[in-house]
């Protein structure tokens, strides 16, 4: 069985995306230091937790036209409040994509454009969401 053990986000303009990650979501991420690479290095967390890591380098194409479908994975990240995040991604550039909604007995789920274009979705656990 394959595990997901890296994601990577591709964006027109890295240093705007960067921003984005940190403010919303408390990432770090640093432009990864090896000549002839063009590419940032994500943490998500302590490496004692569950999850993954991931990159960031500069889209090599035309930025996701908004209403196209989705083309390629959609990253979910668990949040503690999906209320305060979306308003914090919104006051960060971000776009809604499909309102928040529940998941019977799973929880909360929201999905956003980040400013690059990209589909984001952010999901708070909530057993007794209907």
């Amino acid at each position: 069985m394959s595990r997901v053990t890296h994601f990577e986000i591709h964006a027109a303009d890295p240093e705007r995306a960067k921003a984005f990650y940190e403010e919303v979501v408390g990432w770090s991420i640093a432009k990864w230091d090896n000549p002839g690479w063009d590419y940032w290095l994500i943490g998500t967390g302590p490496d004692d937790k569950p999850g993954i890591n991931g990159g960031m380098l500069k889209r090599r194409g035309p930025t996701p036209s908004k209403g196209q479908p989705v083309n390629g994975f959609v990253v979910t990240l668990e949040v503690a409040d999906l209320d305060a995040t979306l308003k914090k991604a919104l006051k960060s550039g971000a776009e809604a994509a499909v309102p928040r909604a529940a998941i019977p007995g799973v929880g909360w789920l929201a999905y956003i454009h980040d400013p690059e274009g990209n589909i984001l979705g952010l999901m708070q656990a909530d057993p007794s969401a209907k």
